[in-house]
């Protein structure tokens, strides 16, 4: 558990560098063997582009810097519960084990397709999920006014 809150912190980081690009703040970060081997966060504002979701934008970095399309021995930590497209990138890139901060409860995986990661995945929530959720609620009440 110690070990997930370090690396959510870390996502949390790349969320609030979203935040500060006007982006939905979403980080990630992706860990192998105790170290991050890739960090991003929401660019679909910045690409234009609506696939640019921060769990893109880290496993495609990981893909490249590995140069292998599969990731078995990583661990992803995100800072809001991964949406279907995520989820099913996590499936094909063979991820393990998923840590997310807070539920998304209109657009995540677990509401929309709870069976699209792979059986095996392990999936922990709620990490941070307090911080994680006000970064979240505050960007979009800042939109409101």
């Amino acid at each position: 558990m110690e070990e997930d809150i370090k690396y959510m912190k870390q996502a949390l980081m790349e969320a609030r560098k979203a935040y500060a690009e006007d982006e939905v703040p979403v980080g990630a970060v992706l860990v192998m063997g105790g170290r991050i081997i890739a960090r991003g966060h929401n660019l679909t504002e910045t690409l234009k582009d609506a696939t640019s979701h921060a769990e893109i934008q880290v496993l495609t970095s990981a893909m490249a810097e590995l140069g292998s399309k599969y990731l078995p021995d990583c661990t992803l930590y995100v800072t809001v519960e991964p949406c279907v497209m995520c989820a099913g990138a996590i499936y094909w890139a063979k991820i393990p084990r998923v840590v997310y901060g807070t539920s998304e409860e209109k657009y995540g995986f677990t509401v929309k397709s709870p069976s699209a990661l792979l059986e095996k995945t392990e999936v922990v929530s709620g990490v941070l999920a307090e911080e994680c959720a006000s970064l979240m609620k505050e960007f979009f009440k800042s939109k409101r006014k």
